[in-house]
């Protein structure tokens, strides 16, 4: 994963110990910006956060999540599938981001690329992303768009077109998004070697966009096949946060949904890492590089979990701002790096921390890692500060708040804690395990994780063009 694709995790995870929000989205493009949306249900006077929502099970296994909030006229709705990269087996890679495109090609009654543009006539706002864990739909429209959007949601659900002329298309474009993306895009390719050396299973051995070869290889049978498999109602969450009543809207979603027949539940995914047991290491040159640039991964964190907590607020003090270790050392005092920075992506099934540098013209990597490996080994020896544990969980606070401030992040929340621990009230208590967290909890999960028998190093040298 590049560093756009990082980024795009990190702000949709908006700072939560979980699994990263997409890495690709719809065409390419980001994530729809959820900015202007109607808020969504407020904190109470306790300063708890209190969503209140419904929890359905329709007939057909889709589970339902409604928050009634009239605060403006809007209704934001997000899907997600249990479905992402990891899912995939081998020569089949990329196959849950190429079907993210197939669903905007068209279905029964919906015409091709006609999706997007009911939503965009009538004011509104769509987009979807992928990454190794879920695909993730989402929209947001005037209220009294209501119906439409359950309309079109349910159609491509029941009834996606699924063409040879639209596989086509939506093959090239995922292609290209690579070429963009990771091809030639500097340190695009170390970022997919590094998850690759690091990874023994392959379920999160590979990237989420895939190798030309295995969408070349994509036919229509297996994108039919990958569709019933794993669109099923029973195989997703749906949440709508906003401007309706709970009833109704309740009614509308049996109405457009309730008859999609449901299908046998898909294989589960063995996530399962053995033990690294010795540091691995590879070098590479990139020709799109200018500067030399420091991978560091340390694997095995699970999302949702204490330690994934506990590594955010590890994250905060290490690599949170100007204020932290990394930057005062490696920036200010050293002047090692132009940047340091680290990205926590603890998946559902074990994911990695990722602390990325790049080395200042004139300036050597192997003191840039020595000076890493050395606020690393602080961590272990002895605690964090007061005022960085306060620091990591005001910042904490800020995002478990923040990431409900509007229709979108609610809805988006909910349908993805409802498919990753079938506990959609962890949107009102997730905090709470953020103020668990204590400064013993961070040096543990350094000693546990930031291990050097359990790192991955890649460093990237700027080459010639063949």
């Amino acid at each position: 994963m590049n560093k756009t694709h990082r980024i795009l995790r990190v702000a949709l995870a908006l700072a939560l110990a979980l699994p990263g929000a997409g890495a690709y989205g719809q065409g390419g493009q980001k994530p729809s910006s959820p900015k202007g949306d109607s808020p969504a249900a407020k904190p109470t006077p306790s300063k708890t956060i209190n969503v209140n929502f419904k929890d359905v099970k329709l007939k057909n296994g889709l589970r339902v999540l409604l928050v009634e909030d009239r605060s403006a006229p809007v209704v934001s709705v997000a899907i997600t599938f249990d479905v992402g990269s990891r899912n995939e087996r081998k020569g089949r890679t990329g196959f849950a981001h190429l079907f993210e495109h197939m669903m905007f090609t068209g279905s029964e009654n919906v015409g091709r690329n006609e999706y997007s543009l009911w939503i965009d006539t009538n004011g509104g706002s769509n987009n979807a992303t992928t990454s190794e864990d879920r695909t993730l739909y989402f929209a947001t429209v005037p209220s009294n768009q209501l119906d439409m959007i359950l309309f079109l949601e349910s159609d491509r659900v029941r009834a996606l077109d699924v063409s040879q002329e639209g596989l086509d298309v939506q093959r090239n474009a995922v292609q290209e998004e690579r070429r963009l993306r990771v091809d030639n895009e500097p340190y695009g390719k170390t970022e997919e070697r590094f998850q690759e050396v690091m990874f023994d299973n392959f379920a999160y051995k590979h990237s989420v966009i895939g190798s030309m070869e295995d969408l070349n290889a994509a036919s229509l049978q297996d994108v039919k096949e990958f569709f019933r498999i794993y669109y099923a109602p029973n195989n997703a969450a749906l949440a709508i946060v906003g401007d309706f009543k709970t009833d109704e809207a309740l009614a509308k979603i049996k109405k457009y949904f309730e008859a999609i027949p449901a299908q046998p539940a898909p294989p589960k995914v063995d996530a399962a890492e053995p033990e690294q047991t010795a540091e691995r290491r590879f070098t590479t040159g990139d020709p799109y590089a200018r500067l030399t640039q420091l991978l560091i991964g340390y694997k095995g964190i699970v999302s949702n979990t204490p330690d994934a907590y506990a590594l955010q607020v590890l994250n905060s003090a290490l690599a949170g701002g100007q204020s932290s270790r990394l930057y005062q050392k490696l920036v200010k005092e050293k002047e090692l790096v132009t940047n340091v920075a680290a990205y926590p992506s603890p998946f559902r099934g074990g994911g990695y921390y990722e602390i990325e540098a790049t080395v200042a013209p004139g300036k050597k990597v192997e003191d840039v890692e020595a000076a890493i490996n050395e606020e690393v080994e602080r961590l272990q020896r002895e605690p964090i500060a007061d005022w960085e544990l306060d620091k990591a969980k005001n910042s904490a606070r800020r995002g478990s708040i923040q990431s409900l401030q509007s229709s979108l992040g609610t809805a988006i929340r909910l349908s993805e804690y409802a498919v990753f621990y079938n506990d959609p009230s962890l949107i009102n208590t997730q905090f709470q395990k953020f103020a668990a967290v204590t400064k013993d909890d961070v040096r543990r999960m350094a000693q546990k994780y930031l291990k050097p028998a359990n790192r991955t190093v890649a460093v990237t040298t700027p080459a010639k063009h063949e």
